[in-house]
């Protein structure tokens, strides 16, 4: 049994409503509940959420609702613990464990469905992986690259740089450098039982992870990517009326 798990929830402090604003036609939390429902692997899906409206976007693709509790809708709460809820209410609802768990945020719409394929493929081929998650390669963002600001606004390295050695302003001095995107997240059950042994600050990755490599992608949390989520949503050749499966 393999299952789909959307995440999202009603508010947000970086973009309010970011989960189920329109993009092309659509709520954002149905672009991955489209990529789940129509996953060959994937026999029954769910979504965790607090929020009404995406309550009913998750009933046209057939979603069992797993009603979030307040506390676990705040802010401050950790995917962690939002998704050992989710677990419990699974195998409780299923009646057994689940071989494989497909996370799908419901602000991340830029899945790959033949890279989801890969990724489960992967999985199901590997007994010694946790899981699978899609990463992209952003060299532009190199740690040995990454700044903070001091109190008086004075520009410092985030890391220590005594740790990198040849340090240059080429963008790929370091190698390359990858982020995952969470647009494609699949996992084991051993990486919700165990959670607290996973590798932060993902700890629901698990300890070893098949960095599955994809075009580009993020979970929007900021205006400024809504227009770079359209450009991939038309690229992959989604319309305001249709899908490319």
């Amino acid at each position: 049994m393999i299952v789909g798990l959307q995440l999202g929830k009603e508010t947000s402090t970086g973009l309010p409503g970011k989960n189920y604003m329109k993009i092309m036609g659509r709520r954002l939390n149905e672009y991955s509940l489209l990529a789940g429902y129509h996953c060959k692997y994937i026999d029954k899906l769910y979504t965790s959420t607090d929020s009404p409206t995406i309550k009913s976007g998750a009933s046209k693709f057939e979603a069992t609702i797993i009603d979030r509790p307040p506390e676990l809708a705040r802010p401050e709460t950790l995917t962690e613990d939002v998704l050992t809820h989710a677990y419990k209410f699974i195998i409780n609802d299923l009646g057994e464990t689940p071989e494989i768990i497909v996370l799908l945020f419901a602000n991340a719409p830029t899945v790959d469905l033949e890279k989801l394929y890969e990724g489960i493929e992967i999985l199901l081929n590997d007994p010694s992986l946790d899981s699978c998650f899609s990463v992209v390669r952003y060299n532009m963002f190199s740690p040995t690259r990454a700044k903070g600001l001091s109190a008086n606004n004075i520009l410092q390295p985030f890391v220590n740089l005594k740790y990198f050695q040849n340090i240059s302003s080429i963008r790929s001095s370091q190698g390359d450098v990858y982020f995952v995107d969470f647009t494609i997240q699949i996992m084991r059950p051993t990486c919700f039982v165990n959670m607290d042994e996973g590798t932060p600050p993902l700890k629901w990755m698990g300890k070893k992870t098949y960095g599955l490599e994809v075009d580009f992608g993020f979970d929007i949390d900021e205006e400024w990517q809504i227009p770079v989520i359209e450009y991939w949503l038309k690229k992959a050749g989604f319309t305001n009326t249709k899908i490319p499966w």
